[in-house]
């Protein structure tokens, strides 16, 4: 363990420094010195049909991963994502994958619709770089899509409104790969001025990208995926036929607040505006803590060290199909799906006890059938997720807290996580930052199952009714009993007394405002259970 936690060191001192690679690219005199595919076949050639993973426990060492991969990246990146906003982290993100595609590197971004919030003007702006192509999943909410036109499609296909890619994957070159339960938000990554989340991401090379590759390819190819261009009328007056850079303005500095005015039409120029927005916003050191800065002075990169700390072990990448199943009536919210049917059969051959973490614990009928067999064959179960005081999605916790006496009576231990958690000041780098202002709500957003301390699985999938019949999930099931122990106690800690509310112990927690207990009563009225 000793080893570990060595390892967990330098891969945390190793991601400040690719942080600092992405920011200062322009002046780092080592960026070539490691490449995606010398660091890569090396480990996988003498691992053969093994896939090796890293924990990502922390957002800032996720983020960091992140930004390593597409800097490095060559050839190709594929991003899949539920959310990515167009908040600091989104707006540095798209910087980055421009960045790249400004390289060569052929980008695909393939994001759900339901909750997306960038401009028409930079997503069209973006799709229009050559090496830059985007897809929308399921488009009947948001891009593209008039208030009126959403209502008649909630009206005329229920299901097919409330279907969503929950998927999160990250690919660079084929070769390198990161999922689980991040979205790309500043919440996800430590960031948040609300909420924090308490997440989990894997970083995989190896035997199982092969797996996350057709999965994307299949979404992306899917009818439900549609380039934003057939969807975002073209905002740009003149055709633009252009490579990127040639007509680029090196004199060309606008604040955000002036673009509308300088340029009334959207030209080619105002692509290059647009983009040289996201450049500067890039470069601007007021959106950084000190801490990045520094972190330069203090740290190496001995790849081949973090290399090493990964778990080489039997991996599978679980998916859902886009459409998630076969059903074919539009009101009908049932039905499962192969992610559904993966972690049935995991939890199925529990023989002595599973852990789990779920922001939403709400229990269909085939749910409750499953924990109550496991029960009777005398598995032990705990399951760490949200207080009301940590959740910040009351109509999942309205289904949750209607279950609670049940699971309780039933034999389950539950932690409820609180939202001043004392890992926050662990986990969340930042957070040293804060002397006396008020933090953000630390809540608790990892989906991880550890089964009889030897099969783990981390990805996308809440313990819920809509991951289980309608969103579209994604995972790795992983044999380990190395790793097992690790991620179980990773989770215990996360339970433990000051991080988390023993409800069989302490009772239900009421350390919320009385306004969130009030609407929480009246969610609770409402039949919302299977779309939870």
């Amino acid at each position: 363990m000793k080893e570990i936690s060595k390892h967990r060191k330098v891969l945390s001192q190793f991601f400040c420094l690719i942080l600092a690679t992405v920011l200062y690219s322009s002046s780092s005199s080592g960026r070539e010195d490691v490449s995606i595919e010398n660091l890569v076949l090396p480990l996988v050639a003498a691992h053969p049909d093994q896939t090796g993973l890293y924990v990502l426990e922390k957002g800032g060492e996720a983020l960091l991963a992140r930004g390593w991969l597409a800097d490095r990246a060559i050839k190709s990146i594929d991003v899949q994502y539920f959310i990515w906003g167009y908040d600091n982290i989104g707006k540095l993100s798209a910087e980055t994958l421009l960045r790249a595609a400004d390289r060569g590197v052929h980008v695909r971004v393939l994001v759900d619709d339901l909750l997306m919030t960038a401009e028409s003007d930079e997503i069209f702006a973006m799709a229009y770089h050559p090496n830059v192509e985007i897809r929308i999943y399921n488009p009947v909410h948001s891009v593209g899509v008039s208030f009126l036109k959403r209502i008649t499609n909630m009206a005329i296909d229920f299901r097919g409104s409330n279907q969503r890619m929950h998927n999160k994957m990250f690919v660079a070159d084929d070769m390198i790969a990161i999922t689980g339960g991040r979205n790309m938000e500043d919440q996800y990554f430590d960031f948040g001025h609300a909420y924090n989340y308490r997440d989990r991401d894997v970083l995989l090379v190896g035997d199982v990208i092969s797996e996350l590759n057709d999965t994307f390819d299949e979404f992306w190819n899917n009818e439900l995926a549609v380039p934003v261009e057939r969807l975002v009328k073209n905002p740009f007056e003149t055709e633009i036929d252009w490579s990127p850079r040639d007509v680029w303005d090196d004199e060309l500095e606008l604040e955000k607040g002036e673009l509308d005015d300088k340029l009334a039409k959207l030209t080619r120029e105002r692509v290059n505006a647009i983009y040289e927005n996201l450049h500067a916003y890039a470069r601007d050191e007021s959106n950084y803590l000190p801490d990045v800065h520094k972190s330069m002075e203090d740290i190496t990169d001995d790849v081949v060290t973090i290399a090493q700390s990964v778990y080489w072990l039997d991996a599978t990448f679980i998916s859902d199909r886009p459409g998630k199943n076969d059903t074919w009536f539009n009101y009908y919210l049932g039905g499962g799906g192969d992610s559904t049917t993966a972690l049935a059969r995991l939890l199925s051959s529990a023989k002595d006890n599973v852990v789990i973490q779920s922001p939403y614990l709400i229990l269909s009928s085939d749910a409750w059938d499953l924990f109550k067999d496991a029960l009777a064959r005398g598995v032990k179960i705990k399951i760490n997720t949200n207080s009301l005081a940590a959740s910040d999605n009351l109509p999942a916790f309205s289904g949750y807290s209607s279950q609670i006496d049940e699971l309780i009576d039933a034999g389950i231990e539950v932690y409820e996580y609180r939202p001043d958690a004392k890992r926050r000041y662990d986990l969340v780098k930042q957070y040293s930052q804060y002397k006396d202002g008020k933090l953000p709500i630390f809540s608790l957003h990892a989906k991880t199952m550890v089964v009889d301390d030897s099969v783990v699985f981390i990805g996308t999938f809440n313990l819920d009714p809509r991951s289980e019949n309608l969103n579209t999930e994604v995972g790795v099931i992983a044999k380990s009993d190395e790793l097992a122990r690790a991620v179980k106690n990773e989770i215990e800690i996360d339970m433990a007394e000051g991080n988390s509310w023993n409800v069989k112990k302490d009772g239900r927690n009421n350390d919320a405002s009385i306004v969130k207990r009030s609407k929480l009563f009246f969610m609770k009225l409402l039949p919302l259970d299977s779309i939870l």
